[in-house]
């Protein structure tokens, strides 16, 4: 004899895998179906597996002892324990047993488990993975930025320590000797303490040496702090520079596709041969070459910034587009800036004060040191002799021979060296403050005439030669010189406007001081 086991729809409950409602086994018949299983991740998802007909479960009379006329357990000695009562296979409350209802919850346990794993949860249908919003990011609040996370600024600002403990080192005191003998003479010990005292000043010029070697490492440090500033600005105008070109080449696509229309629409109306068509065509898939190729060029140029800023190289900036910086300081005004803020400049000038400390401290240093000893002595037995006796002792080197002669004309050497360089950079840094300011200058006239007059006169010509196209009194041809032309212009405006930009981070680098 077969029976089929069935169960009924199950009902969504907040919380649980599913519900079960109803439980059967039937007799001779096959039954479909409907399981609905409810998944919590986030949201009750519902997983329906319907009209599936289930494989009979066969069970024989004699593997199944008391199925259907009765459940009739049975103890080790054969008799009976207990039993239901009831008609074919259902308990007293005339449903299944517990041992059938069981099976039958753990069946469908394994079909929810197969089904989640069949049709995994994913986002709804429509939605993907949304892009992280971009961040509105100024160039002074980048310049922020790189200020405070910039790695190498960050490492050059660590090196400041080791020069602020050169001024510890340079702090301290000689440590005094303390000596102690035993011998079989007369007396037989002794205990001396043996302090030596550095005269002349030789303390505060070694200080003072160390603390202008510390001045030379901030100097170096705003040295690190006008490259990556100069970097950056670079850098952000290369990738605002990047963006707005992307957005050209897509109204440039957009451009080329309603030229596109045109075409197909003359060519049906059968004004104009299929060539143009296809002409238009490979217009149109040499814009979205073109779109692809800027894209990934933003991204590259997005990339080196974020590597500036220490930022994730995902992260998504929203940068304002590339402008004119004003030209309100003059060409002696920035020389003499540069004279007292240049880089170059400050570190010679700070090794001129370095190389004058170390002369200064040579000079102290001709000045002998005093050794002075005090201590007693013990045990000396015999005529005269005592039990302890102070005794006391001066000594210094005296400088005869050696008195700092070579080091102290090595000295001066360096600093004649160091004068001629500075003199020499003086003029060098007024040179390149005025090649930087006419370079400034020229770009911005360059740009100032693309604005004016280059940008409207081709945004002109292209607008009617698509209109002339549009009403059939110009050819294909026509147009999309015109488009080139104005993509032309407006290519060459960006790169003066980068190349603006690069000119006035350099002249600022050189000044050595903020210009905006």
């Amino acid at each position: 004899m077969v029976y089929d086991l069935c169960i009924g729809r199950g009902e969504e409950v907040p919380g649980r895998i599913f519900s079960q409602t109803s439980s059967c086994l039937t007799q001779g018949r096959e039954t479909k179906v409907s399981l609905r299983a409810v998944i919590l991740r986030g949201t009750h998802r519902t997983i329906q597996s319907s009209k599936r007909t289930w494989g009979r479960v066969r069970h024989r009379r004699d593997s199944a002892p008391g199925f259907l006329t009765g459940y009739n357990p049975r103890d080790a000695t054969g008799r009976q324990t207990g039993s239901f009562r009831g008609s074919g296979n259902r308990d007293p409350a005339g449903g299944v047993s517990s041992i059938e209802r069981n099976e039958a919850l753990r069946l469908a346990l394994l079909i929810c488990f197969f089904a989640t794993a069949a049709f995994p949860q994913g986002p709804p249908r429509g939605q993907g993975v949304s892009a992280p919003a971009a961040v509105t990011l100024s160039l002074r609040e980048a310049l922020d930025r790189a200020s405070r996370q910039n790695l190498d600024l960050a490492t050059a600002r660590l090196r400041r320590a080791v020069a602020q403990a050169g001024i510890r080192i340079a702090r301290q005191l000689p440590n005094p000797t303390v000596t102690f003998s035993a011998v079989r003479d007369s007396p037989h010990e002794s205990l001396t303490f043996d302090q030596p005292f550095e005269i002349g000043g030789k303390r505060g010029r070694r200080i003072e040496l160390a603390r202008q070697e510390d001045f030379l490492s901030g100097v170096d440090i705003d040295s690190v702090v006008k490259q990556v500033r100069r970097r950056v600005r670079e850098a952000y105008a290369t990738a605002s520079r990047m963006r707005t070109f992307t957005a050209q080449q897509q109204r440039a696509l957009d451009l080329a596709r309603r030229v596109r229309e045109i075409a197909q629409a003359r060519f049906e109306a059968g004004e104009i041969a299929q060539l143009e068509v296809l002409q238009a065509d490979l217009e149109v898939a040499r814009g979205e070459t073109e779109v692809a190729v800027a894209k990934q060029h933003e991204k590259v140029a997005f990339s080196e910034l974020n590597v500036l800023l220490n930022e994730p190289a995902e992260t998504a900036w929203d940068l304002a587009p590339l402008e004119e910086p004003s030209q309100g300081v003059l060409l002696p005004e920035l020389v003499t800036r540069a004279q007292a803020s240049n880089s170059e400049l400050l570190r010679l000038t700070q090794e001129q004060k370095i190389e004058q400390s170390h002369r200064s401290l040579l000079e102290a240093e001709r000045i002998p040191t005093v050794d002075l000893q005090l201590g007693s002595d013990f045990n000396s037995p015999g005529q005269g002799g005592f039990r302890a006796g102070p005794r006391g002792q001066i000594s210094l080197v005296v400088p005869i021979f050696t008195r700092n002669q070579g080091e102290l004309a090595q000295s001066q050497a360096a600093s004649r060296v160091l004068d001629s360089e500075v003199a020499a950079t003086r003029r060098a840094i007024a040179g390149r403050v005025e090649a930087g300011y006419y370079e400034w200058s020229t770009r911005q006239t360059e740009a100032d005439l693309y604005r004016r007059t280059l940008l409207p006169a081709v945004k002109r010509f292209e607008g009617l030669a698509e209109e002339s196209y549009r009403a059939g009194r110009a050819s294909l041809l026509t147009v999309l010189d015109a488009q080139r032309n104005a993509q032309q212009v407006e290519r060459e405006y960006l790169d003066s406007l980068l190349a603006l930009q690069t000119a006035f981070a350099a002249l600022e680098e050189i000044v050595g001081a903020p210009l905006d």
